[in-house]
């Protein structure tokens, strides 16, 4: 299965909020991009803590999903743009359902596999000047993706993302979000369990679900 990638975006460091960076705001890039272990070049991470490192190294938020935002927000100037939402891959027709944990995709001459969901956080609500988004995607699961990057290359708009090889039957990225952050159901310690075992999962998220675990005893 392929997928025409329209955009590759970055972002650099800017003022925020008060006197806080980021980098979220990403725009799209001409011609062709290196992509290293740690992203695409140019790209930056403002909180190096919460965002970027090998397993959030490239994230892609489905283009398809601008369409479901417009009918919640209305037309908002911001979902003209391929990287709206800090997306560094723009993609039509694929989303959370169709990417299992552990799939590999060929993009340019790069390989990337993907590690983890993205969960939402206040810089959304914050860039979009709205209210209860994250609430939104939390109900919703269109929370988007993120990729390791297993083979460093170069790609540019026009280029084909190309699955090469399937993921872990059953753990999509929208079953994971629904288990580790979901709100149609109540939170199960039984599944976390299991997401915490699964090889290809982020470490650092790894390491965050089993500190969940041992808090709740």
């Amino acid at each position: 299965m392929t997928w025409q990638v329209e955009a590759l975006c970055a972002g650099r460091k800017q003022s925020f909020r008060g006197d806080s960076l980021s980098a979220i705001a990403k725009l799209a890039i001409d011609g062709p991009v290196t992509i290293t272990r740690l992203g695409l070049a140019g790209d930056e991470q403002a909180d190096p803590v919460h965002h970027g490192g090998p397993d959030m190294a490239v994230h892609l938020y489905p283009r398809d999903h601008h369409a479901f935002w417009r009918d919640q927000i209305g037309d908002h100037e911001l979902l003209g743009n391929p990287g709206a939402f800090g997306s560094n891959l723009s993609v039509r027709g694929i989303t959370e359902g169709d990417v299992l944990l552990g799939s590999r995709y060929r993009l340019g001459s790069a390989l990337l596999e993907a590690c983890q969901p993205r969960q939402p956080c206040w810089k959304i609500e914050h860039r979009f000047g709205t209210k209860g988004m994250v609430a939104k995607i939390l109900a919703s699961g269109r929370c988007g993706w993120f990729y390791r990057v297993l083979e460093e290359g170069a790609a540019e708009a026009g280029d084909r993302l190309e699955l090469v090889e399937a993921g872990l039957p059953d753990w999509s990225m929208a079953r994971l979000f629904e288990g580790l952050w979901g709100t149609s159901q109540r939170t199960d310690p039984d599944v976390l369990r299991e997401i915490a075992e699964l090889p290809p999962l982020a470490e650092k998220l790894r390491g965050k679900i089993k500190a969940r675990l041992d808090a709740k005893g």
